[in-house]
């Protein structure tokens, strides 16, 4: 590890990208703490606190707590995350992003060009929308929005807009001028911002009654790690469909005739089926927060049945990420089309026949992974839930910020990975490369 870091101070290149990265992400950090206009920022620190599970908390965490600040980037890079998800789901049904999406560097600069369109109408939706609400939020005696009116509801969504189109700005210098993937980036530094705070609250509740020991803190240390390492262990992991390319000739020079294969991600949709089934199931309970619950008996009867932990919920979390994981690998990845490619270069899996019987083949073999990788992010997403709210163990990441940090951070290692690789330099790693996702 000490030998990989000095290679990167002898790459220039990469060093500046990496500062660069650095500097961002600071800008970033330092943007979340300026607080939105006319907000009382005390009365809705509080509010936040007592709605962690609903959708507030959900957001709040992949801001980095900006929510619950109300900053001027409180909506953080969600907008810009859901308007790539719809821009993607549309190019199915759309012939014409269809057609841009096959042409390349132009289609894909197109359709980067509508997402953002695309970020900034959901912005401005969306900080409307928390305009609107935090109006009627009061916090004991004390409203969050001391003066109301059109005159902050206007300044709160146009500030919040902005706020986002800056964050997607900075995630767009990460990926061009710096290393990894700036807005998977941006959501990372987020989540681990709130990791010191986390910690520090384990240790001052350490050894008080009902709480953790030294030896129940080491065990928690010790299943985060062994939890970390199964993920990474399944990001890794492929089902390799092996391939075989036909001899041709072109001219005077014969092409193909090698063997290759397939690689199959056990989790090809990623974070995005916990995200989706959060965001569903939290729903009711953060429409039950601006409703008098006491007049609608049976509307606290439901969110209680759809608060994380209880069992009704977990069940449905699970059905919901099942069905995600499905749903968008299917739209992510389209056998007919790999199969014809692979016919059109000459290439087969040997014991099936090119065409339909192929794309067949490939279908068969990705439902049965997706069918595992979807029980593995279930897995990984209830794990905590249940140490959370049924055994009451201050585990602090939950099932979707811990796929989301440790994704993060092996891709962008694996990006340094393959600077220094390139570049005649031993890797980050002297043993066990990281290899590509």
């Amino acid at each position: 590890m000490i030998g990989g870091l000095q290679n990167i101070s002898k790459i220039p290149e990469l060093k500046k990208r990496i500062l660069f990265t650095l500097l961002m992400l600071a800008v970033y950090r330092v943007v979340s703490h300026i607080p939105t206009p006319g907000i009382d920022a005390a009365a809705l620190s509080a509010f936040f606190k007592s709605r962690g599970d609903t959708l507030f908390g959900l957001i709040d965490m992949f801001s980095g707590g900006a929510l619950g600040q109300m900053s001027v980037v409180a909506l953080g890079i969600m907008p810009y995350i859901s308007a790539s998800i719809i821009l993607e789901l549309l190019t199915v049904v759309v012939p014409y992003l269809e057609k841009l999406k096959k042409e390349g560097e132009q289609g894909r600069k197109k359709i980067i060009q509508y997402t953002r369109y695309g970020t900034v109408v959901l912005s401005m939706i969306q900080g409307f929308g928390i305009a609107i609400g935090i109006e009627s939020m009061v916090v004991g005696q004390n409203p969050v929005v001391p003066v109301g009116g059109w005159g902050f509801r206007v300044l709160a969504a146009i500030t919040l807009t902005a706020g986002t189109a800056f964050l997607m700005w900075l995630g767009e210098q990460i990926t061009e001028r710096g290393i990894g993937n700036g807005i998977s980036l941006i959501i990372f530094a987020g989540i681990v911002a709130r990791l010191p705070e986390a910690m520090l609250g384990v240790i001052q509740t350490m050894g008080a009654p009902g709480q953790l020991g030294p030896f129940g803190i080491l065990v928690l240390l010790a299943f985060m790690v062994a939890v970390v390492g199964f993920i990474v262990l399944v990001e890794r992991g492929q089902r390799r469909i092996p391939v075989q390319y036909a001899k041709r000739v072109v001219g005077r020079r014969m092409y193909g005739g090698q063997t290759t294969h397939l690689p199959l991600k056990i989790n090809t949709a990623g974070v995005i089926p916990p995200i989706f089934a959060s965001s569903i199931i939290m729903f009711p309970a953060t429409i039950a927060n601006f409703m008098d619950v006491k007049q609608f008996p049976w509307l606290q009867t439901v969110v209680s049945f759809l608060s994380p932990g209880h069992i009704v919920y977990e069940l449905i979390f699970v059905a919901f990420v099942i069905f995600f994981c499905y749903f968008y690998t299917a739209v992510h990845f389209n056998p007919v089309d790999v199969a014809d490619n692979m016919k059109k270069y000459g290439g087969f899996v040997p014991g099936i026949r090119p065409g339909k019987n192929t794309a067949d083949y490939i279908d068969r073999v990705l439902t049965r992974v997706t069918f595992f990788g979807a029980l593995y992010v279930s897995a990984v997403c209830v794990l905590p839930q249940i140490l959370i709210y049924q055994l009451h163990v201050p585990f602090y990441f939950g099932g979707t910020a811990l796929l989301i940090v440790v994704g993060v951070a092996m891709d962008t290692s694996n990006q340094i990975e393959a600077h220094m690789l390139t570049r005649h330099y031993e890797g980050f790693m002297r043993k066990g490369l990281v290899k590509a996702r």
